[in-house]
């Protein structure tokens, strides 16, 4: 005799899931996939290529030496400048890039956004690791051309490029979150990113010397500069490939280390508050996009 007694009804797992950017690593394959396509997407239909990862930051270089360097006289104040710029640019497009693509990310996968479901914070994230990628090219370069001038980094040096390059992508990632949230509603959150950008490159030493900065301003200000986390990332950069170089009266940033701990904090909160923003958000971003 059959059971009257109604068989479990086994309970499905709804698509979504609350674990945020866990689940993004959870997805490590995923993730993978998405940054190959936008790295392939980058240079389809380029005769140029992956070259096009040198030629940018390399005219991007040309013209700040051309006209701090050589009309300004930075290339004589400065012992190997064409390094210490390079270096810095390096640092700061690394983060640029990273910020302006994170932001755009979410707006420019809306097909994809509104057919299946994946953790939407795969896309901020995908774009900083496809920025990080394009980065390594412009790195290879800087220690190449350093090599010929004895570059010859400790331990700690090459340690405080991987330490800046760390804090770069979780501010950029951080920011990314939150900005790629915002922009799916409110698309001028974009031209605020573009003004950010292009602050980045004079709000941190990348062209100049910190000393310049201390000299002009008041000490609050010049603490405001150090608490800037860009200052301490590219700072860490100098530290990493310029340094080594034994440039005649190098300093380093006072208290870089505490204000690098400072910059990581900060990046920390950042790419938390990202998150909390980009899960408030979630919601609407189908009903936006």
């Amino acid at each position: 005799m059959a059971s009257l007694i109604p068989e479990p009804v086994e309970q499905f797992a709804p698509p979504a899931s609350d674990k945020g950017l866990i689940e993004v690593f959870r997805r490590r394959y995923l993730l993978s996939l998405i940054v190959r396509k936008e790295v392939g997407i980058r240079y389809r239909g380029s005769v140029l290529g992956w070259l096009w990862s040198y030629v940018k930051p390399l005219i991007q270089f040309l013209v700040f030496f051309i006209a701090l360097g050589v009309f300004l006289g930075l290339n004589r104040s400065i012992d190997f400048y064409p390094i210490y710029l390079l270096s810095g640019i390096t640092a700061v497009t690394f983060f640029n890039e990273a910020f302006s693509n994170a932001t755009r990310s979410l707006v420019d996968n809306a097909a994809l956004i509104k057919k299946i479901y994946l953790p939407r914070e795969m896309f901020p994230v995908a774009s900083m690791l496809v920025a990080a990628v394009n980065s390594l090219p412009q790195i290879i370069v800087v220690v190449v051309i350093s090599l010929f001038f004895g570059w010859a980094p400790s331990p700690l040096q090459v340690s405080a490029v991987l330490l800046g390059f760390l804090l770069i992508a979780l501010l950029a990632t951080g920011l990314g979150l939150l900005f790629g949230a915002i922009n799916v509603t409110f698309r001028d959150a974009q031209s605020f990113v573009e003004i950010i950008a292009m602050m980045s490159v004079w709000a941190s030493p990348v062209m100049y010397q910190w000393q310049m900065v201390q000299r002009e301003v008041p000490e609050w200000l010049f603490n405001l500069y150090r608490l800037n986390p860009l200052t301490p990332a590219v700072e860490l950069f100098h530290l990493g490939i310029w340094f080594p170089l034994s440039p005649e009266g190098a300093q380093q940033l006072p208290g870089l280390w505490g204000f690098t701990a400072i910059a990581l904090c900060v990046s920390i909160v950042l790419v938390v508050t990202g998150q909390i923003v980009f899960r408030h958000l979630e919601g609407r971003f189908a009903q936006d996009l």
